[in-house]
């Protein structure tokens, strides 16, 4: 986009635009637009061949730029740029993004207001593109049921979401199901309900197991610091005198035994 102004607030303003429609890139198009003081004033479209005018001054400029060989041999370089930035740019960003399998996460939410105290959701995240269906199953077969509500929200990073709720109590025998259908796979993707341990439980057996195994590798430190403890620091902690512990020599001990007695008589 280019941007002309003028000292005395007037400015005219040019956008170029390329846009493709296919990945072979038959179908590029080039749109330019003038435009002063935000309003525009004519259009040159590559699919058309020729400038349109929008205003009184914008179709004599049209007219013009219409029959100016040398603006239209200008006008077709840039079609074919607009081809050239393509081909590097436009297959490198499809590529990218090509087909994403979503993440699917099926859990159990506590409701407020609700008939029902609790309800399933089967959540799709980060997939591409957008077309997906999610839907509940009930022993393998489609459930036809209105407590189903469906949110689906971009990411906001060429991404999606999607989340469907299920209001629904199931009776004992039966097996609810989520299944996810997407173009990045080859069949539906299918997740069962396990109504046997919550997410919460499963959250506490977790940090109990991760204490236990904490637990346990503590106990074995200890005990293998005790194993290898030095016999001189044993004798020392074991000996209920401590400076007879620490004498070098035992002749030494006869001497010590009357200075004590005579301290505790004092």
């Amino acid at each position: 986009m280019l941007l002309f102004f003028s000292p005395d607030g007037y400015h005219v303003s040019i956008l170029f635009q390329c846009t493709y429609s296919s990945l072979d890139l038959s179908n590029v198009e080039l749109i330019i637009s003038t435009s002063f003081n935000k309003a525009v004033q004519m259009q040159f479209n590559s699919t058309l061949g020729k400038y349109v005018g929008f205003t009184k001054i914008g179709m004599k400029l049209a007219h013009l730029s219409n029959n100016n060989n040398k603006i239209l041999s200008h006008l077709n370089n840039l079609l074919h740029k607009c081809k050239h930035y393509g081909e590097i740019g436009y297959p490198a960003i499809v590529n990218k993004l090509g087909k994403l399998q979503p993440k699917i996460k099926l859990r159990s939410v506590k409701q407020v207001g609700s008939s029902n105290p609790a309800a399933l959701v089967c959540s799709a995240f980060d997939f591409y593109p957008e077309q997906i269906k999610v839907s509940w199953l009930i022993d393998g077969k489609d459930m036809t049921t209105d407590a189903v509500s469906i949110e689906e929200m971009a990411n906001g990073d060429w991404y999606y979401q999607i989340h469907s709720h299920l209001e629904y109590t199931a009776k004992s025998g039966e097996k609810i199901s989520c299944m996810v259908e997407h173009g990045s796979f080859n069949k539906p993707m299918i997740i069962d309900w396990n109504p046997s341990i919550s997410e919460s439980d499963r959250n506490k057996i977790s940090i109990g197991a991760f204490g236990l195994v904490l637990g346990v590798i503590t106990a074995a430190a200890g005990f293998m610091y005790y194993k290898k403890k030095p016999e001189g620091m044993e004798a020392v902690l074991g000996d209920v005198h401590p400076v007879r512990a620490a004498l070098p020599h035992p002749s030494l001990d006869s001497a010590v035994k009357p200075v004590l007695k005579r301290s505790h008589m004092k």
